[in-house]
């Protein structure tokens, strides 16, 4: 498909869209809670700072010192509640403590049913970037349809085309489930 000129650019831009997905799935994965604290936890998390919510790193700085313990240092000691409030109310289910300069977040151990929640939690996220990238191929076939109905490609390109934006689909979709696997085990694992 790259290989014919009237398709090179629409399979660019599908490659990169595709590959979009794949990296937002990626950074889904990382702030998502496995048994032992990281920084990327805390991603997610939006505090209401001058009048407009602004995510937890632009605020403060982040750090896991322990196993089981997060620090965040606000650059505003003024934010410090509103990072408390934040935190709290964050779907991790944190309980944290502010001594006037440091917010301490202690990661409390997974019970096997907050694991099984993660799990699911993980194979919705999966779907939804599923759906996202099979969107994109939609979006591909179309264009090459349209290309084929303009007659920029012959009928044996479009063929070769819409297998190929299939073959790009499924290795991508693989890709991560893969990750989604390696994801599931780690949390899994206590």
């Amino acid at each position: 498909m790259a290989a014919i000129p009237a398709l090179k650019e629409t399979y660019h831009l599908l490659k990169t869209r595709m590959d979009k997905a794949v990296e937002d799935f990626r950074d889904n994965l990382s702030a998502i809670r496995t048994g032992r604290a990281s920084v990327h936890m805390l991603d997610q998390v939006k505090v209401a700072a001058y009048g407009t919510e602004m995510p937890l790193n632009q605020v403060g700085q982040i750090s896991a010192p322990e196993p089981q313990l997060l620090l965040v240092q606000p650059y505003d000691t003024s934010l410090i509640v509103e990072i408390e409030k934040a935190l709290r109310a964050s779907q991790h289910g944190f309980n944290p403590q502010n001594d006037g300069k440091l917010v301490r977040v202690p990661v409390p151990p997974m019970t096997e049913e907050r694991r099984k929640e993660v799990v699911k939690h993980l194979s919705k996220v999966l779907e939804e970037h599923r759906t996202g990238v099979r969107n994109v191929r939609r979006d591909g076939n179309e264009l090459i349809k349209k290309a084929t109905k303009d007659k920029k490609i012959s009928e044996d390109e479009e063929k070769r085309s819409l297998e190929e934006i299939q073959k790009l689909t499924d290795d991508e979709i693989k890709r991560m489930e893969e990750l989604c696997k390696a994801k599931e085990k780690e949390v899994m694992q206590v």
